[in-house]
């Protein structure tokens, strides 16, 4: 029976946060009890909810997918459906293999929060699956995404739909066949405009993350609802992790970096939006790269270990489209076997390769690249005159400069190509990079006062306290 009340203090500051102007929003609480004996229960209240509103899911199990087509609140009264901040579990699961487990269709203004989402390992029902209308302004946090491994097929968060304005935020998502697959394969219904950020990806069979490349929007009727003017789409302070290697053969796809970002239309809306990557860190992958870049994108500020052997840890070329900008710069490379940072086709535009720190048992610094600068080139035999405990090894590692190292830091970098960046100024931890003088992702040396790099959420970093929009500074670099 539907239950309806004012709800705890803490629930009703989140609908006040996310939906400032719903003063007199109503607080739907679920019984999962009663969603464990009657098909459809939690269904029920998912339908009544209008803007402004929040559904709370107490810990428990249940057992229906969430079909939320069609739901939509406003900019200033989004509507909310959370779990639990802590202990045990809301959990929405699936016995059917008809459908995704949560299904969202012309859905706007929704947050999805404290929620676990498991797929029980059913081929090809995705975890939170965007489909048919547009997608827009939808909110994903502090969710936990499992049993979306059955194959590389499969995956826990999927947009199919054209999407603008989704955040992604402090999500975990264990070994799903892929972690987060944005945009139609074709190159129709583009994801725009999205925050990525916090979350941890481990052990997919496929890609932790891909965005798929886009063709020109032409006259799309859901064009003139995406806000104008050039848009970022920012990925950063996120764990990205690929160690896990035995999967069953019949699994896979083929290989697949940790990341993939294709390129936005060549001409029209969109042709101008850039990706911004910093912040994150990217662990192993013995069979591809562990980042692979085309289009328009700024990359720096990361820790990139463990590429393969044969594989590199950054490779920007043509795909689905063509390298137009590419700047890289203060990252920090460390593979015993694999390479660093390799050009395989020219950026049209404009590149910077300026200030890393590559400490690589292979290729470290290749290809067709224009504008390189202040890089630091280390041998692994070298390794610890540059960090305080150069390892591959979780528990282990630590990249944070030493300060005997006789070359991180040096004459101040040249910035002015960076500056329209978001957080350019920053370095992983989020500190102040000050005068510009250290190579590597991080702004310091001695003991690393930051968060230690390990398979979970990642604490701090550049941007965590941006309260801005995805959209450019108007003087961001488009040539």
């Amino acid at each position: 029976m539907t239950q309806r009340h004012p709800g705890s203090i803490s629930l009703l500051l989140l609908a006040v946060l996310i939906c400032p102007a719903a003063v007199h929003a109503s607080m739907f609480t679920a019984n999962p009890n009663a969603a464990s004996g009657q098909p459809g229960y939690y269904q029920t209240l998912a339908d009544v909810l209008s803007p402004g509103d929040t559904l709370m899911l107490p810990a428990g199990t249940y057992p229906d997918r969430l079909n939320l087509s069609g739901m939509q609140g406003t900019s200033s009264a989004w509507i909310v459906i959370t779990g639990p901040s802590s202990g045990p579990p809301a959990r929405i699961t699936t016995s059917s293999s008809c459908c995704n487990t949560v299904q969202l269709d012309g859905t706007a203004y929704l947050a999805l929060v404290n929620l676990t989402v498991d797929s029980a390992n059913l081929d090809a029902i995705d975890g939170i699956n965007a489909k048919g209308n547009p997608t827009h302004d939808i909110l994903i946090e502090h969710c936990t995404l499992i049993g979306q491994g059955n194959n590389q097929g499969t995956v826990a968060i999927n947009t199919k739909s054209a999407a603008w304005r989704w955040t992604i935020r402090g999500n975990r998502i264990i070994q799903a066949g892929t972690g987060l697959y944005l945009g139609y394969p074709d190159g129709t219904n583009p994801f725009i405009a999205g925050v990525i950020e916090g979350n941890l990806v481990q052990n997919t069979i496929g890609y932790n993350m891909e965005i798929k490349y886009q063709v020109p929007y032409g006259s799309q009727p859901w064009v003139s609802q995406v806000p104008s003017g050039a848009h970022r789409t920012i990925i950063r302070n996120n764990v990205f992790m690929k160690e896990k290697n035995d999967w069953d053969p019949s699994q896979l796809a083929g290989d697949r970096p940790n990341v993939l970002v294709d390129p936005f239309p060549d001409s029209g809306p969109g042709s101008t939006d850039l990706y911004e990557i910093y912040g994150n860190f990217f662990y192993k992958n013995p069979n591809e790269a562990l980042f692979q870049g085309t289009g328009r994108m700024t990359l720096h500020d990361n820790v990139f270990v463990g590429a393969g052997s044969g594989q590199v840890s950054t490779y920007f070329t043509d795909h689905n489209g063509t390298l137009k900008l590419a700047h890289v710069y203060n990252n920090t490379f460390y593979s015993i076997a694999g390479g660093g940072i390799v050009f395989g086709t020219p950026a049209r535009e404009a590149d910077a390769v300026v200030g890393n720190l590559i400490v690589v048992g292979a290729t470290s610094l290749a290809g067709q690249i224009v504008n390189s600068s202040a890089n630091v080139i280390g041998s692994i035999a070298s390794a610890s005159q540059y960090f305080a405990s150069p390892s591959e090894a979780l528990g282990q590692m630590d990249f944070y400069p030493k300060t005997t190292c006789p070359v991180c830091t040096g004459a101040a970098l040249g910035m002015a190509p960076f500056t329209a960046e978001g957080n350019y100024d920053r370095d992983f931890n989020g500190t102040s990079k000050a005068g510009f003088t250290f190579r590597g992702a991080y702004s310091g040396s001695g003991t690393n006062p930051g968060w230690r790099l390990q398979a979970d959420l990642k604490s701090g970093g550049p941007g965590t306290t941006d309260t801005t929009s995805p959209d450019p500074p108007a003087a961001l670099h488009t040539r």
